[in-house]
C-alpha cells in the first residue's frame, strides 16, 4: 500500500515566464478580469519552480512512499506542438532524480488542466488534433523519463476539463457550450487512449498507466422514488459513465446519447475510437471529496444546483437538465462541500463490484479549512484539528472498503502545500503544509505531523497523536 501526497503544476510552480515555458489556458483565464477570486493568478503560486529542492525535503521528512505531481505541458513543449523545451524537460528530470534519491516513487500526471494556449486557439479539446498532439507529448515524456516514473497518469479529472471548462465555463478556457463540452469529453477519452498506446510502445506492455477520475457519488433524495432514481441515473451518466464507459467498457451510455441527440449526433466519435479509448489500466485513480444529492426537478420555480461547483450561467450537467442538486447537510469544508467519509467507502465498493479485477488508488482526498497561525515558544504552529479529523475518517473509510474486498493500493493526501485553488485563487487552503504567500515560508500544520505518524507507523493514529518533534 502506497502513502503519498499530491500537487498540480499550475497550482504550485509559478515561474510562468521562466525556463522557456509557454502560455497555458490558465494563464489566460486567470488574467482575465472577473474569472478568479480577487483576480489571483498562478504567476508565482508556491514558487515551487525555484523551491523544489526544499519541497522534496518536506516530502522526504513526511515519510511518503510516493509523490504525485503533474508536468506542465507548456513548460516542456511551449506551443503544444513542434519543438520541445530542453530546459523544461531538465526541470522535471532533476525533480525525478531528487525524489528517487530520497526513496520516493514519482507518480506523474501528464495533464492537470494547463493546456498550451496555442492549442486552445486552434479549438482546444474540441479539436481532435489536440488529442493527437497529446499523444506526441506523452511519447516524448516516456522517452525522456523512462522507468524513473513509477506510474504514468494520463489525465486528471477530465470531467472538470470538459464540463467545467467547456460546459459551465467556471474553469479555463471559460466556454459555456454543451456541444463543445460533449466533444471535449470524447477527445479527452481519445487522448488518454492514444497516450497509453504511445507510453507502452516506448516502455513496454508492463509500463504502469492510469487515469484519475473525480467520480461523483450521487444519492437520490428519495431512494423509494422512481423519479429520483432516474435523476440519479442521468447525473451518473454525465458525471461518471461518460468516462468509465468508453475507457473501461468501450461504449458511451445509451441514455446520454439519446438525451443529447438534439444537441449533437456524436459524429466526433469516429469508427475505431472506442477501441482506442479502451486501454488496459494498471490502476484507476479516484479523487474523492464529497457527495451530491439529487431529485427530479418539477419544472416549477428555480432549479436548485447545489452541486459543489462554482455558480455560473452555464450548465455542466448536460443531458440532466431536469435534475436538481439539493443542499447537503453539514458539516462542510471551506469549499462548502459536505463531509461524508462513507461516500468514499461506497464509491470504492461500487467500482470494485463493477470492475472486480481493476486495482484502485485514491489519488486525491483532502479538505480546505480556514487555518490560523499561532506562535508557541516563538515557533509558528498551525492547529488544524478539522483537517486531521477529515483525513483520519476518510482513511478509515478506505480501510473499510479494503476490508470488504476492494483492491485499493494507495492514498494521496490533497494537498502537499497550500496553493492556487483555481477559480477560488488563494482563498482556500487545502495543504497539510501552510505556505505564506508573501514570504513563501513553509510551515507544517498539525495534519502534516499527524500524517507523518501515519506514514511511518503504517497504522492509523488517533486524531490526538500529533508529534511536532
Amino acid at each position: 500500500f502506497v502513502w503519498g501526497s499530491a500537487t498540480a503544476s499550475y497550482q504550485i510552480e509559478g515561474g510562468v515566464s521562466e525556463g522557456g515555458r509557454g502560455l497555458s489556458i490558465w494563464d489566460t483565464f486567470s488574467h482575465t478580469p472577473g474569472k478568479t477570486l480577487n483576480g489571483d493568478t498562478g504567476d508565482v503560486a508556491d514558487d515551487h519552480f525555484h523551491r523544489w529542492r526544499e519541497d522534496v525535503g518536506h516530502i522526504a521528512d513526511l515519510g511518503l512512499d510516493a509523490y504525485r505531481f503533474s508536468i506542465a505541458w507548456p513548460r516542456v513543449q511551449p506551443g503544444g506542438g513542434g519543438e520541445f523545451n530542453a530546459e523544461g524537460i531538465g526541470f522535471y528530470s532533476d525533480l525525478l532524480d531528487a525524489l528517487l534519491a530520497v526513496g520516493v516513487k514519482p507518480v506523474v500526471t501528464l495533464y492537470h488542466w494547463d493546456l498550451p494556449q496555442e492549442l486552445q486557439d486552434a479549438g482546444g479539446w474540441t479539436n481532435r488534433a489536440t488529442a493527437e498532439a497529446f499523444a506526441v507529448y506523452a511519447r516524448r515524456m516516456a522517452e525522456e523519463f523512462g522507468d524513473r516514473v513509477d506510474v504514468w497518469t494520463t489525465l486528471n479529472e477530465p470531467w472538470c476539463t470538459a464540463l467545467l471548462g467547456y460546459g459551465s465555463g467556471v474553469h479555463a478556457p471559460g466556454i459555456s457550450d454543451p456541444v463543445a463540452a460533449l466533444t471535449a469529453i470524447h477527445h479527452l477519452n481519445l487522448a488518454h487512449g492514444l497516450a497509453v498506446r504511445e507510453i507502452r510502445d516506448v516502455l513496454g506492455a508492463d509500463a504502469k498507466v492510469s487515469i484519475t477520475l473525480n467520480l461523483h457519488v450521487v444519492r437520490p433524495d428519495d431512494p423509494a422514488s422512481d423519479l429520483d432514481l432516474d435523476a440519479k441515473r442521468k447525473a451518473d451518466q454525465i458525471a461518471n459513465d461518460s468516462f468509465l464507459g468508453p475507457l473501461l467498457e468501450g461504449a458511451y451510455p445509451a441514455g446520454l446519447l439519446e438525451r443529447t441527440a438534439e444537441l449533437t449526433d456524436w459524429s466526433f466519435v469516429h469508427d475505431g475510437d472506442l477501441d482506442l479509448t479502451r486501454q488496459p489500466l494498471t490502476v484507476l485513480g479516484v479523487n474523492y471529496y464529497s457527495t451530491a444529492r439529487v431529485r427530479a426537478w418539477s419544472g416549477q420555480g428555480q432549479r436548485q444546483q447545489a452541486d459543489g461547483h462554482k455558480d455560473s450561467a452555464g450548465n455542466p450537467w448536460i443531458g440532466a437538465e431536469d435534475v436538481e442538486f439539493l443542499p447537503q447537510p453539514g458539516p462542510w469544508t471551506a469549499m462548502g462541500w459536505n463531509i461524508e467519509p462513507a461516500g468514499l467507502t461506497d464509491l470504492l465498493m461500487e467500482l470494485h463490484e463493477r470492475y472486480p479485477h481493476l486495482p484502485l488508488m485514491v489519488t486525491e482526498n483532502g479538505a480546505a479549512f480556514d487555518d490560523e497561525v499561532t506562535l508557541t515558544g516563538g515557533v509558528a504552529r498551525v492547529h488544524d484539528p478539522r483537517r486531521v479529523q477529515y483525513l483520519h475518517d476518510h482513511i478509515e473509510a478506505l480501510a473499510q472498503a479494503r476490508d470488504k474486498g476492494a483492491d485499493v493500493r494507495g492514498y494521496f493526501a490533497w494537498s502537499l502545500l497550500d496553493n492556487f485553488e483555481w477559480a477560488y485563487g488563494y482563498d482556500r487552503r487545502f495543504g497539510i503544509i501552510r505556505v505564506d504567500y508573501t514570504t513563501q515560508e513553509r510551515t507544517w500544520k498539525d495534519s502534516a505531523h499527524w500524517y507523518r505518524r501515519l506514514t511511518t507507523s503504517r497504522t492509523l493514529p488517533a486524531i490526538t497523536e500529533i508529534d511536532p518533534a
